[in-house]
């Protein structure tokens, strides 16, 4: 028995060296005929011209996912008709006789391709390698033409003194990608390869690691990774960073045809200065038709990135159809239809596509049950990633509130948004702490309830802090992309004919409301009673006309400046199509004559804020809206005292919520918005959203 089992494997022994001596036999074989070509001598024929055919292309090297079809490619010329046979480094190719080879790649192997004419000339290509990587490939696009794709990132490594610090990236590409690895943004000499390995590391070997991936058609990054040098008594750091933190914020009120707003002014510009204090890169929007909100949300969605924070918010109409949340635009007909809204589900599939560190959606809307027998939004289901956020003001089927304070208005979820939005902790318990408060609060008790929904595995917190090293090309284009959005008019110095000088400065209450500001500065001697006014060119729609609004907005401007003589809104800078002209108006007495002059200069002040986004898309409601005649109320002059302004905020503070009932249910006896209660108690509530 014992012999048996010794001939049986000794038997083996001879028949896998036999595979080994003759795959190295035929390697060795094409080895042999390179290098005859090289040296001019052939084992066959001495006699054979070598040099009559010219490779003008050789194959070149890819990095493939497996069963992924790669068609290899060489060109060559010579006398009369050439022919070709490919090999791998075992054997000839079958069928492998035309310049293209085309292949379902199964595993990693080198190619090699040898050219003959009828002369019994030949001449080899390059060997190349088809890199199989039998990796996750779900990201991969469907048009794909070879541009390098990273499917594996490294990953942040907590490594002891004197240890083995090990980084990998990988990458689909063709050609094969190649690779430059960083630390804080400086690269690393000879680190070239997919994997960075450092024997024993030091101190100095901490700090923030990336790697450039790139071939020809482009160039990625991955995702910047911290590596700590830690002592073996000590815990890897928990801290967790963003890339970027990046905000969209919307607040619609002005409706055309539904009940208008009053409480998103305060509360988007209160968010929008919270954010700004977390490192937020914020956009925030008021009144804005529906393809306005989705230009916004698509410049929004190029900011984000991998590594980002994405915040979304928005305070006006809105409702639920079947499990979908959808906004209201303002210039939204009655009654609602989706193709006349923004879907919420559709925004956060597009974030998650980013690849974001964290999705946040914060939503201060009604959701009452509309329409169910009209078709929802056709979007795929959300994949299934960690650390998306929907904080929504009020549960299925229910409506949230606005309430007024004075001169005053916020909405509840709002209110107490704001108060907990700057607490260093996980996100969900910032959004637990305002669920508990509303759930207090007795003007909403049993008609406002908040709602979570999360899929958050990492305690992730909007306080998380921005790392700033290795920075990147998508960083840099975030960059220039968000400061077109918020870029003010440089203050001009105007110098009038009669020796008055003027000066313009310029503030941002919102992305798309600019505040111009006249103050007289110097006043000659012969000059007397000076008053400033400002007009602009195009003349911009006032969204804050309305009464209540127009007090919350003054009470913004107060706090902006106290010292002006003149100021000028300018709002809907999204609808902007060309540059604005700020004319300033002069007024004074002269004191020799005692005559009253005025004397005019402008300044062009070209396309300020998010109008150089050019957010703006002509639509037939806007058309038809002009056709009637019901055009938006030009921009008027106003002068602000400071003691009128006092008077305004100094009125007498009382609390109260109003109730605004659809004006379609007063002229017709049914209305396909959703339902609002009614409420019939002295202080009544005003159904927010």
């Amino acid at each position: 028995m014992i012999q048996t089992e010794c001939l049986f494997f000794f038997t083996l022994c001879i028949i896998k060296n036999t595979k080994k001596k003759k795959k190295n036999c035929f390697y060795s074989l094409i080895k042999e005929e390179e290098n005859a070509q090289m040296t001019g001598s052939n084992p066959k024929s001495s006699n054979i011209m070598i040099t009559e055919i010219v490779i003008l292309r050789h194959p070149v090297s890819v990095c493939v996912p497996v069963n992924h079809k790669v068609t290899l490619r060489v060109r060559a010329e010579g006398k009369g008709l050439l022919s070709y046979q490919w090999f791998t480094e075992d054997e000839e190719v079958p069928g492998g006789t035309q310049a293209d080879l085309t292949i379902r790649a199964s595993k990693t192997q080198l190619y090699v391709c040898r050219v003959n004419d009828h002369f019994q000339n030949y001449v080899f290509s390059e060997w190349v390698k088809v890199k199989v990587l039998d990796i996750d490939k779900s990201g991969l696009p469907v048009d794909w033409q070879g541009e390098p794709h990273i499917a594996i990132n490294p990953k942040p490594q907590a490594v002891q003194p004197g240890a083995k610090l090990s980084l990998r990236c990988a990458a689909f590409g063709i050609p094969i990608p190649y690779y430059q690895w960083y630390r804080n943004g400086q690269p690393l000499l000879d680190k070239t390869s997919d994997t960075l390995e450092i024997d024993g590391v030091t101190s100095e070997h901490g700090g923030s690691y990336l790697c450039s991936v790139s071939n020809v058609l482009a160039e990625r990054w991955t995702e910047a990774v911290d590596v700590d040098i830690v002592q073996p008594d000590q815990p890897p750091p928990a801290a967790l960073t963003a890339t970027d933190k990046v905000a969209l914020l919307i607040g619609n009120l002005n409706y055309r045809h539904h009940y208008g707003l009053m409480a998103p002014v305060m509360d988007v510009h209160e968010l929008a200065n919270l954010l700004q204090q977390l490192g937020f890169r914020v956009v925030s929007l008021l009144d804005l038709t529906r393809e306005e909100m989705m230009a916004a949300i698509e410049k929004f969605i190029q900011l984000l990135d991998r590594g980002v924070y994405g915040l979304f918010y928005y305070a006006g109409h809105g409702y639920e159809h079947a499990g979908r949340n959808y906004l209201v635009a303002v210039d939204a007909p009655q009654p609602y239809q989706t193709k006349n809204c923004v879907c919420v589900q559709r925004v956060m599939l597009q974030m998650q596509e980013r690849r974001t560190a964290m999705s946040v959606i914060l939503l201060d809307t009604c959701r009452k049950w509309y329409n169910q027998g009209c078709i929802p939004s056709v979007i795929k289901p959300l994949g299934p990633n960690g650390n998306t956020v929907y904080g929504y003001a009020t549960c299925e089927d229910a409506e949230a509130y606005e309430v007024q304070d004075g001169g005053k208005s916020t909405g509840i979820f709002t209110k107490y948004l704001n108060k907990h939005i700057l607490e260093a902790e996980k996100v969900t318990h910032v959004l637990e702490r305002v669920s508990e408060d509303v759930g207090k609060d007795p003007l909403v008790t049993g008609k406002q309830a908040v709602e979570i929904k999360h899929t958050m595995k990492e305690p992730r917190s909007l306080t998380d802090k921005v790392r700033t090293t290795g920075h990147t090309k998508e960083l840099r284009l975030r960059d220039i992309c968000w400061r077109q959005a918020n870029e003010l008019p440089r203050k001009k110095q105007l110098t009038f004919p009669c020796g008055v000088e003027v000066e313009v400065s310029f503030s941002a209450l919102f992305s798309n409301v600019l505040v111009a500001f006249a103050t007289v500065k110097t006043t000659p001697a012969q000059t007397q009673d000076c008053t400033v006014m400002l007009r602009s060119n195009p003349s911009m729609e006032d969204i804050f006309s309305r009464p209540g609004c127009s007090e919350d907005m003054d009470s913004l401007l107060f706090n902006e400046t106290q010292n002006s003589d003149c100021t000028l809104r300018l709002c809907s800078l999204q609808r902007l199509k060309g540059s604005v002209v700020i004319k300033v108006d002069l007024h004074y007495t002269q004191k020799d004559s005692n005559l009253r002059r005025t004397e005019s200069l402008q300044v062009d002040i070209g396309m300020p804020l998010v109008a150089s986004c050019k957010l703006y898309r002509e639509n037939r409601a806007a058309k038809d809206k002009k056709t009637e005649g019901a055009t938006a109320q030009s921009m008027s002059n106003f002068s602000h005292r400071k003691s009128q302004q006092h008077q305004t905020l100094a009125a007498p503070h009382r609390h109260f919520t109003r109730k605004a009932e659809c004006a379609a249910k007063k002229a017709t006896t049914h209305c396909n918005e959703p339902e609002e209660n009614d409420e019939t108690e002295a202080q009544d509530f005003r159904p927010y959203k």
